[in-house]
C-alpha cells in the first residue's frame, strides 16, 4: 500500500467534511489562547493562518482584533470557512510551497493541527519553511502545531473500524521509512466504496527545530498540548513557539 503524491487534494474535500463536520471548537479556542499568551501581539497585527481549513482558528483570531488572513489549498474547506461570519474576505486559496503573499507581509503566523510534512519529498517541506520565513517580518512570532513522532509510532493502531456520523469507516495505519500513512476506507456492506489517504513525514523534535532554525525561525518554547503543558516524550503533540530572526 502507498499514498498518492498529493493525497491532500482528494482527502480534504466533501468526504472529509461529511466525516468530521464539527471539529472541536473548544480545542481551537485553547490553541489560539496558547499562541496569544506567548506572542503578546498588539491588536491589529496581521496574522497568517497557514492551512486554515474550515476557519476554526481564523475566526477566533479575528474576534480578538487581529487582521488575520486564512490560506488553504482546499476549495471545499475554504467554502466551509466562508460560512463563518466575517471570514469571507479574509480567505485566500494557495499552496504553502509557494505562498501568494509579499515578503514580510505578516507580523505573525500560525500553523495548527499538523499541517506540515504532507509532501512527497523532504525538500518540499524545506520550501514550506522557507516560505513561512519569507512572508513574516523579523521578530514576528510563529507557532507550529505538529505531532510528537515517537508518541505516534508507539501508539499506532494498525487497523480500526468505527462508525463516524453514520458511515462505517476502516482506517489502516502504518509507518514506512520516515513517514506515517493512513488509508481511509468508507465502507458499504463491508466493501470499500471510497478510499482516501493521509501521509505525514515524521520529524523528531530536534530535527524539526533544526529545520526551522536553518531558515531563520528560532524556537523559544516547546509545549505538549494546547493547555500549555511542557513538552515531554509522553506528549501527544509537539507545539513549537518562536520568532523569526
Amino acid at each position: 500500500m502507498t499514498a498518492p503524491a498529493e493525497w491532500f487534494r482528494d482527502w480534504f474535500g466533501d468526504a472529509y467534511l461529511s466525516l468530521y463536520p464539527h471539529r472541536d471548537e473548544e480545542e481551537a479556542e485553547s490553541a489560539v489562547d496558547l499562541f496569544l499568551e506567548e506572542a503578546r501581539l498588539p491588536p491589529g497585527t496581521g496574522v497568517l493562518d497557514l492551512a486554515c481549513g474550515a476557519g476554526r482558528h481564523l475566526a477566533r483570531l479575528r474576534d480578538r482584533g487581529y487582521e488575520a488572513t486564512g490560506m488553504d489549498l482546499s476549495a471545499v474547506l475554504l467554502a466551509e470557512a466562508r460560512q463563518r461570519p466575517g471570514l469571507a474576505r479574509a480567505l485566500v486559496r494557495g499552496d504553502m510551497r509557494a505562498l501568494p503573499f509579499a515578503d514580510g507581509a505578516f507580523g505573525a503566523l500560525v500553523s495548527f493541527f499538523t499541517s506540515f510534512g504532507y509532501f512527497l519529498t523532504a525538500e518540499e517541506d524545506l520550501h514550506v519553511v522557507a516560505e513561512i520565513r519569507r512572508v513574516i517580518r523579523t521578530g514576528a512570532p510563529f507557532i507550529m502545531d505538529y505531532l510528537n513522532a515517537p508518541w505516534v509510532i508507539d501508539r499506532l493502531e494498525p487497523e480500526t473500524v468505527s462508525e463516524i456520523n453514520g458511515r462505517r469507516v476502516r482506517q489502516i495505519r502504518w509507518v514506512e521509512g520516515d513517514q506515517v500513512f493512513k488509508r481511509i476506507e468508507l465502507l458499504d456492506d463491508g466493501r470499500a466504496r471510497e478510499v482516501f489517504h493521509e501521509r505525514v513525514r515524521l520529524y523528531d523534535p530536534g530535527s524539526l527545530e533544526e529545520i526551522l532554525g536553518n531558515s531563520g525561525l528560532v524556537v523559544n518554547s516547546r509545549f505538549g498540548g494546547y493547555d500549555g503543558a511542557p513538552f515531554d516524550e509522553g506528549s501527544p503533540r509537539l507545539i513549537l513557539h518562536g520568532r523569526a530572526s
